[in-house]
């Protein structure tokens, strides 16, 4: 919330398109930001750094489409800064190249809120780059221009100065110029420049979108439109152009790249698989379908974990109900220790891995992360600790949770409580688009992480694409992919996000 006299806004340029090339302190901002007003060229995976009460307002811009005009998003963040102590505005590449910026900057001051700028790698530099092409080169030049397309639509006179453009030495640039590239072009011709100078496009540069094509001024455009490249793209002109070829294996081929696998993890966890897929060079789209929420009755849940200290056993079913557990836990007490002598379970190695955050190693833990198996694990080593009988145990899950845990443990002779840590709700938003672009541009795989990923992506009413496979995590999430009709065309054998990404290279890669 907002500290009278020291609510800021930052303008944070979140680079050409890699989520990885954001700066240290753009990300460091991003995970203290009270609230994130972001662009459509802003990659969504950047969002997943942020707190979890942090307000997000999506104000994509895109040539043609722009969902709040700039009058509109000045405005915005004025009101942002009365809210809140730190605002983020994250702008794709860099927040003063021809990302107006300024523009906003201009009218924070005015309104008397503090700004500050942190800049973001550029795609007039990083584009070219990806592709394998230097804006400058020892021996070949030693200079560079940088200028718009965009703005000569609809101007009778541009505020260009072409002839001196095609007139300077070294390399030219071109942003946001792709609607307009064949009179851009056919204007530096005019101006002097020679047909045969080397040129080249680059589209979603440091994406796994990533591709180019190569030609001269006088066929560039031609070239551009049989390939299909169109915006968000950087044009480069220069004998630079020349080097790509000799330059383009550093852009190393990966084993999925060309192929687009959806993600339909909550925000907060889609980071993990995305991450992992996107390094195999994967195109990533994030389509959450659930939300983490609180659970229905927030008092029994405090109740519960004020109460953790005095259970036998701890049985954590899942990451996330590690998370909110401890999140209530050190909002009562202040030292780990305080839990006392529990003994902790965990279904499956993700949530061992995340009780291990808080120094915490499992007594049981089964290698399936299944309810079942974590049951079979207690029967197989119940003589280690003196069987269940009697004891008493906690256990923390989510409201929509199978009841197996429960049921079994009682079974047993258990003193069974429940502590429902959180909720799972259907994921209504899709600020990003990504739905339209999934409809539009299909897909190669939709990954399913949990049942309740598999129900809440049917409840969209979302179809699955022509040819597009489908992997599911482990047995429970298949069975209820089954349910809908639907055969997972691969399944990880062991229920974890590595052995998932691991299956998913099997099944995708070498053209499968």
């Amino acid at each position: 919330m907002k500290t009278p006299g020291k609510a800021r806004v930052y303008l944070v340029g979140a680079g050409p398109g890699d989520p990885e090339l954001i700066t240290v302190k753009g990300l460091r901002l991003l995970q203290q930001a009270d609230c994130v007003v972001y662009d459509a060229l802003a990659d969504s995976a950047l969002l997943s750094h942020c707190r979890p009460n942090c307000e997000k307002v999506y104000v994509g811009k895109r040539a043609g489409n722009h969902a709040l005009p700039q009058e509109e998003i000045n405005r915005l963040l004025i009101d942002c800064a009365t809210k809140y102590a730190c605002t983020v505005r994250l702008k794709g590449g860099d927040p003063y190249v021809f990302g107006r910026g300024s523009e906003e900057a201009m009218a924070l001051l005015s309104a008397g809120v503090a700004c500050e700028v942190v800049p973001g790698i550029t795609s007039a530099i990083a584009g070219p780059a990806a592709m394998g092409v230097p804006v400058t080169h020892r021996g070949i030049c030693s200079q560079f221009t940088v200028f718009t397309g965009h703005e000569m639509a609809g101007k009778e006179e541009s505020s260009l100065d072409i002839k001196s453009i095609a007139a300077s030495e070294g390399t030219k640039v071109i942003l946001m110029g792709m609607s307009h590239l064949r009179h851009t072009l056919q204007q530096l011709m005019e101006a002097g420049m020679m047909p045969s100078t080397p040129a080249a496009a680059v589209q979603w540069a440091t994406t796994p979108r990533q591709r180019w094509v190569t030609a001269t001024v006088a066929t560039l455009a031609d070239v551009v439109e049989q390939s299909g490249v169109t915006s968000p793209a950087a044009v480069v002109i220069g004998d630079v152009v020349g080097l790509q070829t000799e330059l383009a294996p550093t852009v190393a081929p990966r084993r999925l790249a060309g192929k687009r696998v959806v993600v339909t993890r909550t925000r907060e966890q889609a980071s993990a698989l995305s991450s992992a897929l996107r390094e195999y060079g994967a195109d990533v789209l994030e389509l959450p379908t659930i939300r983490i929420a609180p659970p229905s009755d927030r008092a029994d849940f405090a109740a519960a974990v004020v109460d953790s200290p005095h259970y036998d056993w701890l049985i954590f079913s899942s990451p996330n109900g590690v998370k909110k557990f401890f999140e209530a836990f050190f909002s009562v007490y202040e030292d780990i220790r305080e839990l006392g002598g529990a003994r902790i379970a965990a279904v499956g190695p993700g949530t061992a891995a995340e009780l291990k955050k808080y120094g915490l190693m499992v007594d049981v833990m089964p290698q399936k992360a299944v309810a079942e198996e974590l049951i079979a694990e207690f029967d197989r080593k119940g003589d280690e600790f003196g069987g269940v009988a009697n004891v008493t145990m906690l256990w923390i899950h989510s409201e929509k949770g199978r009841d197996i845990v429960y049921k079994e443990l009682m079974k047993r002779q258990a003193i069974v409580d429940e502590c429902i840590a959180y909720n799972t709700v259907p994921e209504t938003e899709d600020p990003t688009g990504a739905r339209g672009r999934l409809a539009a541009e299909g897909a190669d795989l939709v990954t399913f992480t949990s049942s309740s990923t598999v129900h809440n992506f049917m409840a969209l009413g979302i179809k699955l694409p022509a040819g597009c496979k489908v992997a599911s995590i482990g047995p429970v999430t298949s069975a209820t992919l089954r349910e809908y009709g639907i055969e997972p065309d691969m399944e990880s054998e062991k229920h974890n996000i590595g052995h998932l990404v691991q299956t998913i290279l099997a099944g995708l890669s070498d053209g499968k």
